[in-house]
């Protein structure tokens, strides 16, 4: 399976500079592949910039691009903006950060609504519509954006429609003490990732993200994946339950997932270990069910409990 040997490398080479979070990697992998994109809320210091950058250096070929998002960001400062060209007097587009391969949205929570906003579009239609011009983006097209949980001063929610443009929301999480040892080690003369060279091309992973359609997935699980979210619209603690993205983001990530793990059909444990990073961040649990301690993760939870897979 060529395919296999595609991701195997590109895994290898993100495993090789973040320690300690196969798991999470592979399935932000299977992300990006499946044409989705993450969001990364956790402690600060854990790992999330350097993962972005991992990637974007284990591709040969990917453009990488930054944006730190702060409360005086403008949506041009990411879309880009068009510049009278004096000699010409001429309009002439200068594109922004958004149009890359792998975009980091750092403290994607810092910047206003407004500008949070200037993603939507982008992120689900790959295109970013600007003076009234449509411009396509084009390439690999993912997005990493993180946000700190523990800082809430100067923070800004993000929207639901927002959040439901995110295929996935996990967290990184702190590495054990033996991996952490590991760490000051591999960095006491410096960065490991200034060495990184890629490990497949830009085309392998475009060849790899069009494979992903090649996996197999049953009538069976379809109607699973269905019945997983649209469980969330029978739950009187769910003010806004799963949409049909959600279902559509499932299937795909377990697609690709699928094909990390060397098989052309998807398995009930793969939507079961996948549904809590891509459904929970979607529903919106009523405050008072909130303020008792219910999450939207153990809400997808429970329902993983009570709805039977298919054999």
């Amino acid at each position: 399976m060529k395919h296999l040997d595609i991701a195997q490398r590109l895994e290898q080479s993100v495993i090789s500079i973040i320690k300690g979070h196969e798991k999470n990697i592979r399935n932000i992998l299977a992300c990006m592949i499946s044409g989705g994109h993450v969001l990364l809320e956790d402690n600060p210091g854990t790992g999330k910039t350097t993962l972005a950058k991992t990637i974007a250096k284990s591709i040969g070929g990917a453009h990488f691009s930054r944006i730190q998002f702060t409360p005086d960001l403008l949506p041009s400062d990411i879309l880009g903006v068009s510049i009278l060209n004096q000699k010409t007097s001429e309009f002439n587009f200068h594109p922004g950060p958004i149009f890359a391969d792998i975009l980091l949205a750092d403290e994607i929570n810092r910047a206003s609504p407004r500008t949070q906003s200037a993603l939507l579009e982008s992120m689900a239609e790959r295109q970013a519509t600007i003076e009234g011009k449509c411009h396509h983006i084009d390439g690999i097209f993912f997005v990493i954006a993180t946000q700190n949980s523990v800082e809430f001063r100067g923070t800004y929610p993000l929207p639901e429609a927002q959040m439901d443009r995110f295929t996935m929301q996990c967290s990184l999480g702190y590495i054990s003490p033996e991996e952490e040892s590991a760490i000051l080690a591999t960095q006491n003369g410096g960065h490991p990732l200034d060495d990184l060279k890629p490990s497949v091309t830009f085309d392998e992973v475009l060849a790899l993200t069009a494979a992903v359609a090649d996996i197999r997935v049953s009538d069976e699980l379809r109607d699973y994946i269905v019945a997983l979210t649209s469980a969330t619209r029978n739950i009187e603690d769910v003010q806004l339950p799963a949409s049909p993205r959600a279902s559509l983001a499932l299937m795909k990530v377990s697609q690709a997932l699928s094909l990390f793990e060397g098989r052309d059909y998807v398995t009930p444990e793969t939507i079961q270990q996948l549904a809590p990073d891509i459904i929970a961040h979607r529903l919106v649990v009523a405050p008072e069910a909130k303020f008792n301690g219910l999450t939207g993760r153990a809400i997808v939870e429970n329902i993983l409990e009570q709805t039977p897979a298919p054999v």
